[in-house]
């Protein structure tokens, strides 16, 4: 497998470079090689080292606030010299309002100041190697709510909602019954504990009844726990344990969420869930 190189580069008059300097270095830890153009690059200059280091990725960090500007030049200049297959990647000091106009001008991915560098390393991996690249969630399995006993609270689902009761089950390994009522493509569960030592008596004994978690169907649910961890994110659950419907979920901790709590879930093949 051929090395990975990217070429990191500041474009305009920002003239602090300790967090690409930082990136760089983590680049190269995680076995790339990482060609620095410096501080205050055009747009042109940019694009010129970048076609003739032959790199795979070009990163573009900007903390000077002329990102809507610099890094759509950056994306024009590169078709206008035959290399828009050239992925690029963008970071800095960019308020989220930002992000999707850089998105919708080609820029392929924003990492925001929060964000970690083994989140980007990983990312430019799976863009250059696409068959080990992680498919985002692509829906809410369902929105799980605590409540105390599932036939006081069904009425309201049921009858006032009217939406349609799909079953209900027991699972013994977290003390929980759920009922599931169906909703568009997604799903309301309620979740009644079965004894003291549930979790979800425990939520209800500090919070009381309300929304527990939500849940999103994920693919390959062992990697993605895999990349979780290798990028620092909090997790309950680093292997998928046994969930309803002969599922396989995970949680992820309610800090690395600004306190809302993930779940996780892989149904198998062919489930209508």
């Amino acid at each position: 497998m051929e090395q990975i190189r990217v070429l990191i580069a500041k474009p305009g008059l920002d003239g602090h470079d300790r967090g690409a300097l930082v990136i760089a270095q983590a680049l190269r830890d995680h076995g790339m090689e990482v060609i620095y153009t410096g501080l205050r690059q055009s747009p042109v200059q940019i694009v010129q080292a970048a076609i003739q280091e032959d790199v795979d990725v070009i990163g573009l960090s900007s903390l000077s606030g002329a990102h809507n500007t610099l890094f759509p030049k950056v994306m024009e200049e590169l078709k206008n010299k035959n290399a828009a297959d050239i992925p690029v990647v963008g970071g800095g000091v960019i308020p989220a309002e930002d992000i999707p106009y850089l998105l919708k001008e080609g820029v392929r991915k924003i990492f925001t100041s929060g964000s970690s560098t083994e989140a980007l390393a990983l990312y430019i991996k799976q863009l250059i190697q696409p068959e080990d690249q992680i498919k985002a969630p692509e829906k809410i399995a369902h929105i799980g709510i605590a409540v105390k006993e599932i036939d006081n609270a069904l009425p309201f689902y049921t009858d006032t909602l009217g939406l349609t009761l799909e079953g209900v089950e027991t699972v013994e390994s977290e003390g929980v019954k759920t009922a599931f009522l169906k909703i568009g493509e997604s799903r309301i569960e309620l979740l009644e504990p079965l004894r003291d030592d549930s979790p979800i008596q425990q939520f209800l004994t500090k919070k009381g009844e309300g929304i527990h978690h939500i849940a999103l169907e994920a693919d390959n649910l062992q990697d993605r726990l895999n990349t979780m961890k290798m990028e620092g994110v909090p997790l309950i659950n680093e292997e998928p344990k046994a969930g309803a419907h002969d599922s396989q979920v995970a949680f992820v901790h309610p800090k690395a969420a600004n306190g809302v709590l993930f779940e996780l879930c892989q149904h198998p093949e062919g489930s209508e869930q």
